[in-house]
């Protein structure tokens, strides 16, 4: 494997999806890819579809063994080139109403969303620090705006901005850059798949009395979700390329919103920030809400 014009870059859950185009991208770009996958397979896949610089390691960011052989794989292969980047991407989404939930179910939201974002970080940061480098941390606009029925996935999210936030501060007498990317949806198709899979498989699980109650609303938001995973939503070209001017920049930004329009989810930030809460949630927000989509 050739030295890389760019530098060494790991990157968490390529198998499908964002996370695969983003590897393959930087890839392209010159950066030598470490892309972290779950199995031989994906890892295959993988490696086909690139060049002879991307190396998919192993990696469930549930499981310390594998985070450490990954480390260890890493820090052969760059050896004095070290690491110059982390993008935290893995993550699973666990949608439902909050009360019809399995507990198991949200614990493993937190153990891949939460824990096992801090755990990749921790077991690679000394390498960064060597670089002087940077922490990127894929996160979402409901990690500002939080939505019903991907209550987990924007509490999660939230977290990684608070996470991103702390780490920005206690860093920065090491020189390493911590930000967030928040994009909205994305079409990808695979998880398109997997919102229609989990709506399905909540429906079934719900009692007649709790299909009463969240069956409809419930309904339209994963139904919304699909579709613009499917088409209609941002293109992952578009997050790649803010993705890229993260890395590339002198001084990066502390977030990267990728929506349809940036600035107006900037200026919807700031009426959160500025409005009493109640009012922005009942009046504003989700009282909006209620009407362009005919919820109860």
């Amino acid at each position: 494997m050739t030295k890389s014009n760019k530098g060494a870059v790991v990157i968490t859950g390529t198998s499908t999806g964002l996370g695969r185009a983003i590897a393959l991208s930087l890839d392209k770009q010159g950066y030598r890819v470490f892309a972290g996958v779950r199995n031989e397979k994906d890892a295959q896949s993988l490696k086909e579809a690139a060049s002879g610089n991307l190396t998919p390691i192993i990696m469930d960011i549930t499981k310390p063994e594998e985070i450490k052989s990954a480390v260890e794989v890493v820090s052969l292969a760059s050896g004095d080139e070290g690491l110059y980047a982390l993008i935290n991407n893995a993550y699973i989404g666990v949608d439902g109403p909050l009360e019809c939930i399995p507990i198991d179910d949200i614990r493993l939201n937190f153990e891949v969303n939460v824990i096992g974002q801090i755990a990749v970080t921790q077991a690679f940061l000394p390498m960064i620090r060597k670089t002087k480098g940077r922490i990127i941390n894929i996160s979402a606009v409901c990690g500002r705006f939080s939505i019903p029925y991907r209550g987990l996935l924007s509490v999660s999210k939230i977290a990684i901005e608070a996470i991103t936030d702390s780490l920005r501060m206690e860093l920065s007498s090491s020189g390493v850059e911590v930000l967030s990317i928040l994009p909205s949806a994305i079409v990808t198709p695979e998880q398109a798949d997997k919102v229609e899979a989990n709506h399905q498989k909540v429906l079934a699980n719900m009692s007649p009395e709790a299909k009463t109650i969240y069956g409809k609303n419930f309904t339209i938001f994963m139904q919304l979700g699909e579709k613009a995973n499917r088409s209609g939503s941002l293109p992952p070209e578009k997050v790649i390329d803010v993705i890229l001017e993260a890395l590339e920049v002198r001084k990066p930004k502390r977030q990267y919103f990728v929506t349809q329009s940036p600035w107006g989810t900037k200026l919807f930030a700031l009426y959160k920030r500025l409005l009493p809460y109640q009012y922005f949630y009942d009046k504003h927000y989700f009282g909006n809400m209620r009407k362009n989509l005919g919820l109860d």
